[in-house]
């Protein structure tokens, strides 16, 4: 089985320069684990993980323990220092050599990565174009939703 017999051929992307308020909302809204980014020509340049976007906006553990007395007022840091980001550029945040697949890699090599590398999903590119993505569930799908 190829990894084009299971790929989401309209994953959720994002092009370089939105704003991190922007991709946390299409990310909420996809309910994604991540966004493939694309350039303005809509060439696949990298991918925005959601723990990456939420990484930018935790504060530094030191100055929590400095400043914050309680949980409360470390959450409050946590928020003030989204609202100061939400207007900030993806581009920092994006994941500019992820692994990709190919349509007809086959999927037991998608699996295989998925399993070995600890990711969600891969990023389906061919000649530099987004194809689709490959999710574990879209795996999972493959080889045990569909009669052979």
């Amino acid at each position: 089985m190829k990894v084009r017999d299971v790929m989401n051929q309209s994953p959720p992307s994002i092009t370089e320069g939105a704003t991190m308020a922007e991709a946390a909302e299409l990310l909420g809204r996809t309910h994604a684990n991540d966004l493939a980014v694309l350039d303005h020509a809509g060439n696949f340049v990298g991918i925005l993980a959601e723990g990456d976007l939420l990484r930018h906006a935790l504060p530094k553990f030191e100055h929590v323990v400095a400043t914050a007395g309680s949980v409360a007022e470390a959450f409050e840091m946590f928020l003030a220092s989204g609202r100061d980001l939400a207007g900030q550029p993806v581009d920092r945040a994006v994941i500019r050599t992820p692994i990709l697949l190919r349509p007809d890699d086959e999927l037991l090599q998608a699996a295989a990565v998925m399993i070995s590398k600890q990711i969600r999903t891969l990023v389906v590119v061919e000649d530099g174009r987004l194809m689709g993505t490959v999710s574990r569930a879209d795996v999972a799908l493959g080889v045990f939703g569909r009669s052979t």
